[in-house]
């Protein structure tokens, strides 16, 4: 039986450093407060530099999301997604962080030969 987590933080009314800070310590909710600082890099280029900087911790490296998709790789899709310059240039930085087979692994389920091919769509 996993332990509770209690009642979830208000992700959507902290700020960057204080969400950053909650998935450094691997808070329980720390997808939730990922997912909340992914939301901002579009229009937020300080949220994009911690969502990049964050995909490099090895524990969202090797928190599943499901099959293969990882935190990490979740945190890069989005910089990606967010189709700004400074958040792909981050993206890229991410995706060049990773080991030579999760960057294979990572191409391959995106279906591009190479990281700037890549143009996700995040519903």
């Amino acid at each position: 039986m996993l332990p509770r987590r209690g009642p979830a933080p208000p992700v959507d009314r902290m700020d960057n450093a204080e969400l950053a800070r909650m998935i450094e310590s691997e808070h329980p909710y720390r997808g939730r407060a990922l997912f909340e600082l992914c939301d901002r890099v579009g229009a937020d280029n300080d949220a994009a530099t911690k969502v990049a900087m964050l995909s490099r911790l090895t524990s969202l490296r090797q928190a599943r999301l499901f099959d293969r998709v990882s935190l990490a790789w979740s945190a890069i899709i989005a910089l990606l997604a967010a189709e700004t310059p400074h958040a792909r240039e981050e993206a890229y930085a991410a995706f060049g962080a990773l080991g030579v087979e999760e960057q294979r692994d990572m191409l391959d389920y995106l279906e591009v030969t190479a990281i700037e091919e890549a143009h996700p769509r995040i519903t």
